[in-house]
């Protein structure tokens, strides 16, 4: 590597320079290889002919040239900059009919080969990583910083039994960035927030308040005098003195410790019916087909494909009827580590998930049956599904009766007539005329998707109807995400172990470990669109009114929303006391919601656990006195080894209610309470032999008649032995 600015600024002591002074290259790349393969194979096949040679039967041939090539480029530009490229280029090279016993027979192979023969698939993959020099930064080596980028692109060769329906073209691209930030390093650059995590000392605080000491000294001026100056000397060894009210507050400002970001992006693209072959790096240098752009990842547009179909390298053959496809998937994760005081960890993260497929059939036809054909866009759709990391509590804990219409149901059917009038007051083709009777906008009636979805959520999260997201519907690109408006929210994890450090409590427990837990998310999978969607005047709004449904055609149709919801544990303690005995406790919860939007019902099943365990160890306990094991089973000695007593008691009850819209009826359609005890009791003869002892009983009460009661009941002894030298 070659660093220009070293050797100027190495002088310079100040790591504000380093930025600078680390800038490198390098010409020469790290890794060049090629390799060729060359692979032939001929049989023939002479069939016996029994008749003489009036009747002999004509030789069949089974023959293939085959010629890969392999190209691997490695190249580091900067220490922090590189680059690889992985290509392999599959050709046959093409032979006259029959044996090779002819000199232009040969010739021909000859040349087939030196022209390196007829492509049938060229594959690459191009990839870019870089790691930002942040480390080089004082005031930001705490972060750091990486992007990647990959560029895939594949060229299929067409049958030579459908050579004119086009060869297939396809690329993808990769994108990926991550950002890691230890908060830690930063606070240590501060000789105050150091103090934090150490023991205060009385005596620092006189050290600090004096870490100026006066010194006199006499010099000579240049004139011949001499004279007496005062400096000040800094006592490097002097510390802040942080008072214990100060400490607590400035725990909590230095709470936050690490974050982690990650954002990806995967795209796409297959083009059937490409006309135009490849030279080199997948580009035809003579046509100037496909373009660097796609090659390198660049997801395509109808532009494109219109430029390609007017430059002639898209198909016009009659029979071509495949399908133009592009997908694209996008997440992005977050967390982060909060230490507000010692011991006690909170991790928040933030999930999110996109995905889409799009397909279309673009192809020279005349729709109407006559002979003006031209390339047309027909048959668009696009399917794909989408999840974030949300918040529904607020209603988790509200009365809930299976067999009676909760008060959120009703406010969910209520918020429809909110959501009906912010999207028709939106929507240029609803807004002329008038509203009907019962509330309702035109266009968006108590059943429209646009009107339940955001309805539903704002009842079931505790959100306000009047400013809850809607839902996209004027984009139908790839890339576009019609729920972008429903952003992610925190989950989180809760854990404290730091009551055994007070000292009443330190001689009572061994460990005191409190746990809390919340998981939700909400998703819309399977989502599509819709074949009847119009904007007639490209508002970007939908026009099409449907009779039947009595609603706007939108852009996206979603068959269903789900919210999936658990406090894993509610509350949770785990101890263990100085004499061994442990004790477990735990309450969860959990719901599931699930919105269907073609019979508009509402499944909705809620869970309720507690768990209690009991457990006793002690070591050096006698059993079966004076009995001795085989020395290769480690006996030789009397059995005072370890037992361990463990009882866990769990009740869970679940419950499945259905709701349905604008009907005053709910039912339970499943549902039970299972009780389980299951007592064990592990007992350690030696390092090679283990005895358990165990009981699990579990009994389920169903909540339905269609359903009866279970009990399962297990016992029974297992004997571990183990060989293992």
């Amino acid at each position: 590597y070659i660093t220009p600015f070293k050797s100027l600024l190495k002088k310079q002591k100040s790591k504000w320079f380093d930025v600078v002074r680390d800038f490198n290259f390098n010409y020469v790349p790290s890794q060049v290889s090629f390799r060729a393969d060359l692979q032939r194979q001929f049989g023939v096949i002479k069939p016996r002919s029994l008749g003489g040679d009036k009747y002999q039967a004509p030789e069949t041939y089974d023959k293939y040239f085959i010629f890969q090539r392999d190209y691997i480029v490695r190249w580091n530009f900067t220490r922090s900059l590189v680059f690889d490229y992985v290509a392999t280029n599959n050709s046959r090279i093409d032979e006259p009919f029959g044996r090779l016993d002819t000199k232009e027979k040969k010739d021909s192979v000859l040349r087939n080969l030196f022209k390196g023969g007829r492509n049938t698939l060229f594959n690459q993959t191009a990839s870019f990583s870089y790691t930002l020099p942040l480390a080089k930064i004082p005031v930001l080596d705490f972060v750091t910083a990486n992007v990647k980028y990959q560029a895939n692109y594949r060229w299929i060769g067409a049958s030579r039994l459908a050579v004119d329906l086009g060869n297939f073209l396809e690329n993808g691209q990769q994108k990926e960035g991550t950002v890691q930030m230890d908060f830690n390093k930063l606070y240590q650059k501060s000789k105050f927030l150091r103090q934090l995590d150490m023991p205060s000392k009385i005596e620092d605080r006189e050290k600090w308040r004096n870490r100026y000491n006066k010194v006199s000294d006499s010099v000579t001026t240049k004139a011949g005098n001499r004279v007496l100056r005062t400096r000040r000397i800094l006592d490097k060894t002097a510390v802040p003195y942080v008072s214990t009210p100060v400490k607590v507050f400035g725990k909590l400002l230095t709470s936050l410790k690490q974050i982690n970001l990650t954002a990806g992006e995967i795209a796409s693209t297959r083009l059937p019916g490409y006309t135009d072959s490849t030279q080199y790096v997948g580009q035809n240098f003579r046509s100037m087909q496909p373009g660097f752009d796609f090659i390198l990842g660049r997801q395509v547009d109808s532009n494109w494909l219109n430029r390609k179909a007017a430059q002639g390298v898209i198909t016009k053959d009659t029979n071509f009827n495949y399908l133009f496809q592009q997908n694209f998937d996008q997440t992005l994760t977050a967390s982060a580590v909060i230490e507000p005081v010692r011991d006690l960890n909170i991790a928040v993260n933030i999930k999110k998930s996109f995905s889409k497929n799009y397909t279309e059939t673009f192809r020279f036809i005349d729709t109407t049956g006559g002979n003006n054909r031209k390339f047309m866009h027909l048959t668009p759709y696009s399917t794909g599904g989408f999840e974030v990391s949300y918040i529904a509590f607020k209603t988790l804990f509200g009365k809930f009766d299976p067999n009676k219409v909760s008060e959120t149901f009703k406010e969910f059917q209520n918020n429809r007539t909110t959501l009906s009038r912010r999207l028709g007051t939106k929507n240029p083709y609803s807004s002329p005329v008038p509203v009907t009777p019962d509330g309702y906008y035109y266009g968006y009636g108590k059943y429209a998707v646009d009107v339940l979805i955001p309805s539903f959520i704002a009842a079931y999260t505790g959100q306000d109807p009047e400013n809850v997201a809607l839902i996209k519907q004027n984009d139908g690109r790839t890339r576009s995400n019609p729920f972008r408006g429903i952003l992610p929210k925190p989950n989180w994890t809760i854990n404290y172990n730091g009551l055994t450090k007070i000292k009443p409590l330190d001689k009572i427990f061994n460990s005191f470990n409190v746990t809390h837990g919340y998981n939700g998310s909400l998703s819309m999978n399977g989502f599509t669109s819709a074949l009847l969607y119009q904007d007639v005047s490209r508002f970007g709004y939908p026009s099409f009114y449907d009779t039947v449904s009595k609603s706007f055609i939108p852009f996206f149709l979603v068959p269903n929303v789900s919210i999936q919801e658990q406090f894993s544990p509610l509350l949770g303690f785990d101890m263990q006391f100085t004499n061994q005995f442990q004790a477990k406790f735990e309450y969860a919860k959990s719901r599931t919601l699930s919105l269907s939007l073609f019979d508009y019902q509402l499944s909705e099943q809620r869970s309720t656990e507690f768990i209690v365990g009991a457990g006793y160890r002690k070591r050096g306990f006698p059993l079966f006195g004076g009995l001795k094991l085989p020395k290769f089973l480690g006996g030789g000695k009397k059995l005072e080894n370890e037992i361990n007593f463990r009882v866990d008691y769990r009740i869970r009850d679940n419950v499945t209610a259905n709701s349905r819209l604008d009907q005053d009826n709910n039912f339970a359609t499943g549902g039970s309470r299972e009780i389980t005890i299951s007592p064990t009791i592990d007992y350690f003869l030696s390092n090679r032999v283990n005895l358990k002892f165990y009981y699990d009983r579990r009994k389920v009460l169903p909540y339905i008649s269609s359903s009866a009661p279970t009990t399962n009941t297990r016992a029974g002894v297992q004997v571990r032995i183990s060989l293992a030298p």
